[in-house]
């Protein structure tokens, strides 16, 4: 029995009526009650939670000093974070009330010469998402930087490194990288054979219309803070939006009413708590002898993932998001990035899971063997670990050791 099956299967066990029979009229509203669906989501969900705009009202128009200044950049990223802003509904068009928008690759058409002309600190606020990867990306990080009052580091890719981070485990780098994708990969090569000599990408092409360049690669993926100075930071893949409305509303009070931004160095949108103490489930600390993804098991509405064998990145994950994976019985992957008494986020997690093994005393079923076996079923451990985290790890790439032990 799958576990959609029992999620919609009706409790078929039939009352008895008062006079007796089973099937009783009088009682058949109370026999349909008893048949219907069990809820796929533990009680404490059951609630229907405020949208976190309705508290925020719609921009009053211009602030009273005038219209401030706002850049949105997107560095290596996938586009979701700026996708997740449109998650403020119709107070996306209010934001025109409140600032001049002068850079949104995917919104306006704010250009580079136009950031370079302006003056230092002219812009009041540039929201950048996405990790550092390429010439492109450090010189408008950079020149951000330079021209902004405020630079707001938005989303797991800039606060962290994100996906495109886990490219800093390619031994060889970017030049690894590069020769894979145009020389390597099926329908690359199968395009390569073709040619008379490799076709490869140019930094720089001159044409009769002027030269035309492409950014370079970095061997290694960084993080925003690594390379520019921040005022605030606020993770998530994306950001949810009860982050964003945090965000807004403070701008805003500031714009409006020359309200004291946050301390700076603040990250919007967590608390102090881990994602585990904000999950709803049923925690019961079982011992892990298995390791499954939740496809393969009728996953429990109501108990905690980790109990079920699903590896979960909770236990060191900080808390903010409201846990919106695991209600919907997805395992937490680790974008909102570790809480504060954690340094190294993928090595915090492997003890906490490793401490569910039943090697303790009391309970000495798992030899080294077994953990091996336990452990070989997670495919990418690396990967899983780290999957938002590499560019902030300690060990943030591969390392080749070389003859001689260097």
């Amino acid at each position: 029995m799958g576990f959609f099956d029992k999620l919609f299967k009706g409790d078929k066990k039939k009352e008895k009526c008062d006079c007796g029979c089973e099937e009783h009229d009088k009682k058949k509203d109370v026999h349909a009650a008893k048949a219907a669906p069990k809820a796929a989501v533990p009680a404490k969900q059951e609630q229907v939670q405020a949208n976190p705009l309705d508290k925020f009202p719609l921009l009053p128009g211009a602030p009273p000093g005038g219209k401030i200044k706002l850049a949105v950049y997107w560095a290596a990223g996938c586009g979701g974070c700026d996708v997740s802003l449109l998650d403020t509904a119709e107070r996306i068009l209010t934001v025109a009330d409140m600032a001049d928008i002068v850079m949104w690759p995917i919104a306006a058409d704010g250009k580079e010469k136009d950031i370079v002309a302006m003056k230092d600190k002219e812009i009041t606020v540039s929201i950048i998402n996405g990790a550092v990867r390429n010439t492109e990306n450090e010189h408008m990080v950079k020149l951000l930087r330079q021209k902004s009052l405020l630079v707001v580091s938005y989303g797991t890719c800039a606060c962290f490194g994100g996906s495109p981070a886990l490219a800093n485990l390619v031994p060889g780098g970017k030049d690894e990288i590069l020769d894979y994708v145009y020389k390597q990969c099926p329908s690359m090569k199968a395009f390569q054979d073709t040619q008379k000599s490799p076709v490869l990408p140019q930094t720089s092409v001159k044409t009769p219309d002027g030269e035309i360049t492409l950014p370079m690669m970095y061997d290694v993926v960084k993080s925003l803070d690594q390379v520019i100075d921040i005022d605030y930071s606020i993770p998530g893949c994306p950001p949810t939006i009860e982050s964003i409305v945090q965000l807004l509303a403070a701008v805003a009070e500031f714009a409006y009413n020359g309200v004291a931004l946050p301390p700076k160095g603040t990250m919007i949108g967590v608390t102090d708590k881990t994602l585990c103490e904000e999950c709803p489930r049923k925690k019961e600390m079982r011992r892990i002898t298995k390791i499954v993804e939740p496809h393969e098991i009728d996953v429990d509405p109501e108990l905690c993932l980790m109990d079920q064998g699903i590896l979960c990145l909770g236990a060191a994950t900080v808390g903010g998001c409201g846990a919106k994976c695991t209600r919907a019985a997805q395992p937490c992957r680790g974008c909102y990035g570790p809480t504060k008494v954690v340094s190294e986020m993928g090595a915090s997690v492997f003890t906490a899971i490793a401490s569910l093994f039943p090697v303790l005393d009391k309970d000495p079923i798992c030899g080294e063997d077994d953990i091996i076996d336990i452990m070989s079923s997670v495919k990418d451990p690396l990967g899983y670990f780290y999957a938002y985290s590499m560019s902030k790890s300690l060990i943030n790439r591969a390392v080749v050791e070389k003859k001689g032990g260097q």
